[in-house]
């Protein structure tokens, strides 16, 4: 099994979770696809993206229930990235964690982050 990592706010993953599916942050609307990030691509994307913000929540995925809407696709300096042509499943997600912020200022992975 595979598995790929999206973050998100909580308010907005807790809505998700009431209704089933997740539809995207603003940019995966924007952008016609759900971001995703590898294990080892997750601490750059919070670095880039999401530095200093509070309220996040990375969720593992199992990319074996997204079928052929995943696909891996040039991104940040010609690496391939996960992205997602649909709306995200519930039923495809593995947990879900809160993420803290460290005394450095960085987001602090769960251990199950690989």
């Amino acid at each position: 099994m595979a598995t790929i990592y999206k973050i998100c706010p909580a308010p907005l993953w807790r809505a998700a979770e009431a209704a089933g599916v997740l539809r995207g942050l603003p940019v995966d609307e924007t952008d016609g696809y759900t971001h995703f990030s590898t294990g080892s691509q997750v601490a750059g994307t919070l670095r880039l993206h999401f530095a200093s913000v509070e309220g996040l929540i990375v969720a593992a995925v199992d990319t074996q229930k997204l079928g052929d809407r995943l696909r891996y696709e040039p991104s940040r300096g010609g690496e391939l990235f996960p992205h997602l042509y649909d709306v995200l499943p519930m039923s495809a997600v593995l947990w879900a964690k809160p993420l803290a912020i460290g005394k450095d200022g960085r987001h602090v992975l769960p251990d199950e982050v690989s």
